[in-house]
């Protein structure tokens, strides 16, 4: 447990679902841990017991939070918790915080196997149809020239990332033909109980968490991490995005919460402390764009430039162009404020330097 985690309350200690089961942490709530291929090795994933108006009376059942990444493992995990977890009931619908792959992976296998809708909000779910056609912002001939534009030049690291053009089909090979649209501020009845919708933004287009007031509940997704500070990247889609600006804005949303709120991440351990949480990420982002200003202030800096500025640690191909597209984002944010000037070069890479 790192220094700022030791600050959280984690109420379960080191208690993780079983392989294959689940652990209750509220009221009709239970925690599902899925294992995942990446250095991010796991995703958690909710069952709420819920209860649906039927033609012959109410139905009794589930909704899923969150789906896991398309893959026979995944299946194979989802299988024992319908073996083992559902009491005999169905899954009634299934609910997507947002469109990245581990989120919404399985959601087309789940719906279809549960005759169970869709529950997204709607800008979410048109760019996952249209990333199942192509990896748009992931992979392929634009993605490269967008990391190259930004200092990437190694040839080899480009071909690889040209060679991805598959990576998001494959991992969300079909998304459902529809689905009911979630909204800011939209309540929904779940098991009894009201959970309401936080749009966020900034990691994915329009990012949906759910707070249920009566227990003092958060379903924050990606939106709110105990560990590690949510990825916010500039894509070759929007390449001149402000994304971490918009990042910084919604996770203020989450401040009127009560302050022992249990907040449920879709990475690490449920926690309390929420307010807290969102100060050391405010203070986590203030002190990245600091080291920022001060290497432009020394010389002009492009995205690759900053990479060991803000990343210390050695990164594979698959961290880098997550990292590149961070670093570009507190670049992007300096810029926008006026504090960084923009400049192409010669060689056709962006460089920022003081006003």
């Amino acid at each position: 447990m790192n220094a700022q985690e030791s600050q959280l309350h984690y109420p379960f200690g080191d208690d993780l679902p079983p392989s294959g089961g689940a652990l209750e942490v509220a009221p009709g709530v239970k925690w599902l841990r899925m294992r995942l291929p990446f250095a991010l090795d796991h995703i958690n994933l909710w069952l709420l017991r819920d209860e649906l108006p039927g033609p012959q009376g109410p139905l009794q059942g589930w909704t899923v939070v969150d789906c896991c990444i398309s893959k026979d493992e995944s299946k194979a995990q989802w299988e024992q918790i319908f073996a083992g977890e559902l009491e005999g009931l169905p899954i009634l619908r299934v609910i997507v915080t947002h469109m990245h792959p581990d989120h919404i992976g399985l959601a087309h296998w789940l719906c279809e196997r549960w005759n169970a809708p869709l529950w997204i909000s709607s800008t979410d779910y048109h760019t996952a149809r249209l990333s199942t056609q192509n990896s748009t912002g992931f992979g392929g001939e634009s993605a490269a020239a967008f990391f190259a534009s930004h200092g990437l030049t190694d040839p080899e690291s480009l071909e690889k990332i040209r060679a991805r053009a598959n990576y998001y089909p494959g991992l969300v090979p079909a998304v459902p033909g529809r689905f009911h649209r979630l909204m800011d501020g939209q309540a929904i009845a779940i098991g009894g109980r009201s959970w309401t919708c936080i749009s966020g933004y900034g990691h994915a287009p329009e990012h949906m968490a759910l707070h249920c007031a009566e227990i003092h509940t958060l379903i924050s997704g990606d939106m709110i991490l105990p560990r590690i500070s949510t990825n916010v990247s500039v894509y070759d889609t929007e390449p001149e995005s402000n994304p971490l600006t918009l990042f910084l804005q919604s996770i203020d949303k989450f401040m009127p919460l009560h302050k022992d709120t249990l907040t449920l991440p879709s990475h690490g351990k449920p926690f309390q402390g929420l307010h807290t949480r969102i100060a050391q990420l405010h203070d986590h982002h203030r002190d990245r764009l600091a080291e920022v200003m001060e290497a432009c202030s020394a010389s002009p800096c492009s995205g690759a430039d900053i990479l060991p500025v803000m990343f210390k640690r050695p990164l594979d191909l698959h961290q880098t162009t997550f990292a590149l597209g961070e670093a570009v984002a507190h670049l992007h944010t300096l810029w926008f404020e006026g504090k960084l000037q923009r400049q192409l070069g010669a060689d056709g890479i962006y460089r920022f330097h003081t006003a």
